[in-house]
């Protein structure tokens, strides 16, 4: 009998054959791996050595493919330098080659509830070009000077080594840094550790402030994630937005705005993460005048962002709702190709012109391709891709991207019906989430999973409380069926 690990894993691998995706790794790219050593060699370079820097990394409790790493320097006149380095994965995962193929093919690391599928094998993910602690790696180094109001005022983009001198989580650094929890055990071990990830949460948060300020919207959605217990799936829980996840996001934004400014100043092409203007701001604003909010008439990122904030404060239960509506209006990210001299679409979300994917190579193949461009921009050699060839590239990964998050949800929601598939016959209280000709949804209060209500939905609308009773689950379709009580 197949453990509910295995049993997700094995739903996993099916629905990634069906989105065009590849779970496993071929004959090739494990023979190209095999020609790879235990250990690299660290070239000398130009820029000088970095790993003197108090350089850390913040990620998940169990990640392992360590992609970027950051720093802060206290500067005169209230400034601040941010170090942000991302591994050089393409100093092993060469143009063509096979394993360059498989990464190519996905173009990112699948993370489902049964187990994750990288995007590299783990000898190089977790391995080789993962920036463990205690390792000489080569990195690009973005180097940004923030002001003390939190505006950018210079930056730098070169190549040096750095060395991680602390691994930290997420969730205990953001408690720590709350007042909720003790200091992370790594930090007091290196000396003036606590004081610069202070000064990088403070500068971050100046940073997002400024953001929020030119209309970056602040979303809160519903991310689960399994807990196992002896191979059993034994709970959802919810991943949480927090301060230590904060410094990441707003280094890695500035971080990938800088790089595609840079490419643009080489009069290299670079492959841009934009989400256009909303083609349904009606809606939008429709869906705010529910809410006794009125929009402007044309797209405008900053009064979204307004309402979104006033809804946050008012109702922060249905917050995750209304977030997930307004996210599916705005239509999707993508990727594009643009030259030079071209006017760029911007991140309508973000409230940035410039962004590039460019600080998980370990984890997404357009990073890996910046990261290629940027390597030419600063040896001043040819560069690597053609216009057609970015195009084409453009079009597939924003096909995989979509893909792969397809295969996460559908997994994710098998994941919930295993978990509930004993307890039929139970009674739930759950808010409405869903309510149309197509049918309607419920979410349980616990776990925070949804349903279909199959009885008993006439009359219900979004936001509504009800009580319902567990009918019956589908694992391998990831069905949950509920009626009204």
């Amino acid at each position: 009998m197949l453990t509910d690990r295995v049993l997700l894993q094995t739903i996993a691998k099916r629905v990634m054959l069906e989105k065009g995706l590849q779970p496993d790794f071929s004959s090739q790219v494990v023979s190209e791996l095999a020609k790879l050593g235990e250990k690299i060699s660290i070239p000398k370079l130009n820029e000088g050595d970095l790993r003197n820097l108090l350089w850390c990394s913040i990620d998940n409790d169990d990640s392992r493919d360590l992609d970027q790493l950051t720093a802060a320097e206290q500067r005169k006149g209230g400034e601040v330098e941010i170090f942000v380095a991302v591994v050089d994965v393409d100093a092993l995962v060469k143009k063509g080659s096979a394993i360059d193929a498989h990464a190519k093919q996905n173009t990112t690391s699948v993370y489902t509830a049964g187990g994750n599928f990288p995007m590299l094998p783990e000898k190089l993910s977790f391995g080789l070009t993962s920036l463990n602690p205690g390792l000489d790696r080569s990195a690009l180094i973005i180097e940004m000077t923030v002001d003390a109001g939190g505006l950018l005022k210079s930056s730098s983009v070169f190549t040096g080594i750095v060395n991680n001198k602390a691994k930290l989580a997420y969730d205990s650094v953001a408690a720590w840094l709350d007042g909720t929890g003790p200091i992370p055990k790594e930090i007091p071990m290196v000396t003036g550790l606590e004081e610069n990830i202070r000064l990088q949460d403070e500068t971050a948060r100046k940073l997002k402030e400024n953001r929020r300020l030119s209309g970056a919207l602040d979303f809160r959605t519903i991310e689960l994630h399994s807990v196992f217990s002896n191979e059993k799936l034994s709970a959802l829980k919810e991943d949480k937005k927090n301060r230590a996840k904060d410094i990441i996001e707003e280094f890695m934004v500035a971080a990938n705005g800088v790089i595609a400014r840079f490419l643009s100043a080489k009069n290299l092409p670079s492959l841009r993460r934009v989400v256009r203007k909303p083609k349904l701001w009606g809606k939008i604003a429709a869906l705010a005048a529910e809410k006794n909010y009125k929009l402007p008439v044309l797209p405008d990122s900053k009064a979204l962002e307004n309402f979104l904030l006033k809804q946050r404060t008012a109702d922060p239960e249905n917050f995750p709702d209304l977030s997930l509506s307004v996210i599916k209006l705005l239509g999707p990210g993508e990727y594009v190709a643009e030259l030079p001299g071209e006017v760029p679409v911007g991140h309508f979300g973000l409230a940035v012109k410039d962004y590039t994917h460019s600080t998980a190579p370990n984890r997404r193949y357009p990073d890996i391709i910046t990261l290629r461009l940027l390597k030419a921009a600063i040896g001043s050699v040819t560069c690597p891709y053609e216009k057609a060839e970015l195009n084409s590239l453009a079009v597939h990964c924003t096909e995989q991207e979509d893909a792969a998050k397809k295969v996460e949800r559908q997994v994710s929601k098998s994941a919930a019906a295993l978990l509930l598939r004993s307890r039929i016959g139970e009674k739930f209280s759950a808010i409405v989430t869903g309510a149309s000709e197509k049918g309607t949804w419920v979410r349980l209060s616990e776990p925070p999973v949804e349903g279909k209500l199959s009885k008993g939905y006439e009359g219900l609308e979004v936001g509504m409380r009800v009580s319902v009773k567990l009918i019956s689950t589908d694992v391998e379709k990831g069905f949950i069926d509920l009626e009204k009580v």
